[in-house]
This record gives structure tokens, sequence and C-alpha cells, in this order.
């Protein structure tokens, strides 16, 4: 054989190792699932008993979730095997549905329940518009950011992307009278701006600043007012000093923290809760992260924190390694959220924070919360199953 054959076929098999090799990203699918199945158990043991006293039928919340989640990661897994490409035809279409759905609220269609006006009901279904809007301003702005490409460093690209996330937040707040939504809703509009914009210290400026001014007002308030008409600011009083309130506005929040502290390090075992048998109320709900710590102590709170950990690091991987700018945006505004609501739900639980009235996704009950998370789970299953990685060139 020739000496220049050799070089060629060497050459041909240095390029067949380079060769690009698919990648689908099995970790975050099994973290979802993992996520799904806890939650159901843990729903099941929290909501059991009143389900019995309320409906007769102690897994009436359990086999409706059950139903839902399994439809939902089904779906996702869907999703996953389309490019999400596809949704740049959509961007004004799901900008504009999410905004109209939201308005709607105020119409006869809104349904109110537990004293809040945050439901659509559109014949047969019944969800809370505001969940589409928080995936609405994470595709609009990804896409927005790509195509203003150096113009986002500018006053217009401030005012059109700050705008489009704040008109969203702004009608969250406005038509389906939910605060804590509006803004995750911005602050998912200065994430995914920080991420795409190529400085740091204005937004750190505006965060010092920020946070000066919050506890400025938290510590006048706390010196000032005794009472209030408004159930925000008594949200804040009650979060300031919970025992004053033990008997009214503060009562869920003691009772969630008894839990815990009854928990201990191991907890009382599963199924064991006192505080679920209408001590806290809608445990199922906002507040199921007490009776995890008090079923499975501050081990088990440890390891839910260790899943949710991981599942933000299986976003953060896809996102560092999408095979463009749209969609690591898109996973990184995914990222956001997912991060914010566990964060909200937990320090509320803890007392870190007002109540907000956030669920702890995959593991509170919700139809509505497991749909849209499990869409957005499949976005960014979609962005990681385009992910190519070059294989190590070998040195023989």
């Amino acid at each position: 054989m020739s000496r220049e054959k050799k070089t060629v076929k060497k050459t041909a098999k240095k390029s067949n190792r380079k060769k690009h090799t698919d990648y689908y990203d099995y970790s975050l699918v099994a973290v979802i699932i993992l996520l799904t199945c806890f939650g159901l158990v843990m729903l099941y043991s929290t909501s059991s008993y009143m389900a019995e006293v309320n409906y007769g039928d102690d897994m009436y919340y359990f086999k409706k979730q059950a139903a839902i989640s399994l439809v939902c990661i089904i779906a996702a897994l869907g999703i996953s095997r389309i490019d999400y490409h596809i949704l740049t035809r959509f961007v004004g279409v799901l900008y504009g549905m999410a905004a109209i759905l939201m308005m709607l609220v105020k119409t006869p269609l809104g349904r109110t329940a537990n004293g809040a006006r945050r439901w659509l009901n559109l014949g047969p279904l019944s969800f809370q518009p505001s969940e589409i809007a928080k995936i609405a301003v994470i595709v609009c702005l990804s896409y927005m950011a790509v195509h203003m490409g150096k113009k986002i460093n500018t006053l217009k690209g401030l005012m059109m992307m700050g705008g489009s996330g704040t008109a969203l937040a702004f009608l969250a707040y406005a038509f389906t009278e939910n605060l804590s939504t509006a803004i995750i809703i911005f602050c998912i509009t200065v994430g995914i701006f920080f991420i795409a914009h190529p400085k740091t210290k204005p937004f750190l400026i505006a965060a010092a600043v920020v946070i000066v001014l919050a506890v400025i007002f938290v510590l006048t308030l706390n010196a000032s007012m005794d009472t209030s008409s408004s159930f925000r600011l008594r949200r804040i009083l009650v979060w300031l000093h919970p025992e004053d309130y033990a008997s009214g506005d503060g009562y869920q929040t003691i009772q969630a923290l008894y839990a815990i502290g009854s928990g201990g390090f191991l907890g009382r075992g599963l199924g064991n809760s006192i505080q679920k048998l209408g001590s806290v109320p809608e445990a199922q709900n906002d507040m199921i992260f007490s009776i995890v710590c008090e079923e499975l102590g501050i081990l088990g709170g440890v390891i839910v924190l260790l899943l949710f950990a991981y599942l933000l690091y299986r976003l953060f991987f896809i996102a560092q390694n999408a095979p463009d700018m749209f969609g690591s945006l898109m996973v990184s505004g995914i990222f956001i959220h997912i991060a914010l609501q566990v964060i909200f739900n937990i320090a509320v639980v803890v007392n870190l924070m007002p109540n907000t009235g956030v669920t702890l996704p995959f593991i509170s009950y919700g139809g509505t919360s497991i749909l849209f998370l499990m869409a957005e789970m499949g976005l960014a299953l979609s962005v990681s199953r385009q992910i190519k990685f070059k294989e190590p060139e070998r040195l023989l």
C-alpha cells in the first residue's frame, strides 16, 4: 500500500472519531420521574385524612394527581421529540394568547376558589392562565434576545425586553390578583435579560438598591404599623411576628413550624404526621414541605432539596451545552422559574419570607402546575436532544 493511501486512511479514521454523537438527557428524565413519584407518595400521605373527611375517598387527591402526572410525563417525552425551533413561528401567538387568557379571568369565564379569582373555565377545562404566561415570557424573551443581538445593550433593547416581560407580570397581578406569579414572571424577565446582556455591573447596582429599599421598607413597616387593612401588608406583619397572629393570619405559618419542629432529624415516620389532620390548612398544596419534614425529618427535607439541586444542575448543563443561543436562554429561563418556585415555597414554609401561595414543583397538589411544569421539562429535553459532542481524538 502506497504512503499516500495510508495517509488518506488515517485521515478518514480521524474524521470518523470526530463524528458528532447525539445526546439525550436521561438523567433529567430520571430525576423528574423520581420527584413526581416522591410527590405522589407524600401527597397521599398528606391528603388522605382530609380527602376521606371531605369526599369519602382517601385517594381522592392522589388519583387525580397520579392520572394527570402520568399523562403529562408521556406528553413531556413527546414534546422532547419535537424540534424546539418550531416555537419561533408562534412567539407572537403564544404571547398574545397568554395575555388574553389572563384578561378573561375577569369575565364570567373566570372562577373563584379559596377566595381567589385566578382560574379560567373553558368548557371541561379549568386552569390558571398565569401558568401559560410563565412559559410565554421564557420563550418570547429568549427569541427577542437572539434577534436583537447587540441591540440588547441599548436603551431601546432594555425597554423592549423589559417592557414585554413586565407587561405580562402586570397582567398577572391586575387580572388574576396573583402577586407571587407576577413577581416570578418579572424575575424571569430580569434573569433572561441579565444572561443575554454583555454587562454585569448595572444589574449588581440595581440589585443592591432593591435590597436596601426592601430592608428599609420592612423596618419602617415593623416600627410604624401594628395592623393594616391590606392583606398583603398584613402578610408582612404576620411574617415578622407570626406568634402575635397565631389564632388568625399566622395560624398556618405557626402550625407549619410546629410540624417541622416535631419531626426532628429523622421524622415521625411516613404517614404518622399529626399536623396534617386539619391543623395545617390545605397541607397538600403550598405547605406540603412542612409535612415532609414532620414525617421524614430534616433528613427527608434535605433529600428533597438535593433532588431539586440535581434537577437544576441538569438544566444548567443543558443550557451550557445547548446548540444555539435560543435554546440556551430558554432552558436558562426554565432554570430560573424552577429555582424561584422552590426557594419561594420553602422560604415561606420556614417563615423566611411572607406567605406567597407558591406551590412546590412536582410535589404540591395541582393539575395546572404539573401540566405546565412538564411542558417546560419537555422543552428542556428537546434542547438536550440537539446537543452534540465530539468524540475525543486518539493520539495513535
